[in-house]
């Protein structure tokens, strides 16, 4: 089920607004001027607001990129290409088994499927509903947590200020922009994060950036 673009709200987490955001906070927080300084702008990332999107961010959990792409690749092609509640549901567990999927991705991938058949998870709604409302709204569907709801709110709706804490690089990035001696915790993440809003969604973006391309 893709959505119509007459039904989305505009996406925020533009390459202009990821700039402007950072300039503003590197001006308040010396940390982040060091940071923009060493590594430069982080690029933006979006993807579609569709089942699919959600589909994607179930097979890809606790995987390597080129593990999760090889992965999706072959669901893909075995549900003809498009990433559907229907082409996923006509899917057996034998054959999602054989794209390499895991019995609990495929229950998962199954209750996605359900959730947006009997609009139980209202996908078509979520560009006009809250951030807490979004993130309750993916959360209640089995096999996604607040980490895929902040994935999905960031890349595929464009919300700009979600703070995944519960990200791993996101909190060793933040760390070491902060300069932090120690690997911080999520509950000090959170904390120490919420200064920064309502721009912490192009602060995740630097702090993955900073994770990736700084030199330790």
């Amino acid at each position: 089920m893709d959505v119509s673009p007459a039904m989305t709200t505009r996406f925020a987490l533009t390459d202009s607004h990821i700039r402007r955001a950072l300039d503003q906070l590197s001006q308040d927080h010396a940390p982040i001027q060091g940071a923009l300084s060493q590594v430069g702008y982080p690029a933006p990332r979006r993807r579609d607001h569709s089942f699919g999107s959600l589909a994607r961010i179930i097979i890809g959990q606790q995987l390597s990129t080129k593990a999760a792409a090889t992965i999706t690749t072959r669901v893909e092609a075995a549900a003809g290409a498009e990433l559907t509640p229907s082409s996923v549901q006509s899917l057996s567990p034998e054959v999602l088994r054989e794209a390499g999927l895991s019995r609990q991705k495929i229950a998962y991938l199954q209750a996605l499927s359900e959730a947006v058949t009997s609009n139980a998870l209202p996908l078509k709604e979520l560009p006009r509903l809250s951030d807490d409302e979004v993130e309750s709204a993916i959360t209640g569907v089995k096999g996604l947590g607040r980490w895929s709801a902040h994935m999905y709110m960031m890349f595929a709706l464009g919300r700009p200020d979600v703070w995944p804490s519960g990200d791993l690089a996101v909190r060793v990035g933040f760390g070491r922009i902060m300069a932090w001696p120690d690997r911080p915790d999520e509950k000090k993440v959170i904390a120490r994060g919420a200064v920064f809003s309502p721009h912490r969604s192009a602060l995740a973006l630097l702090c993955w950036h900073f994770y990736s391309e700084a030199p330790l």
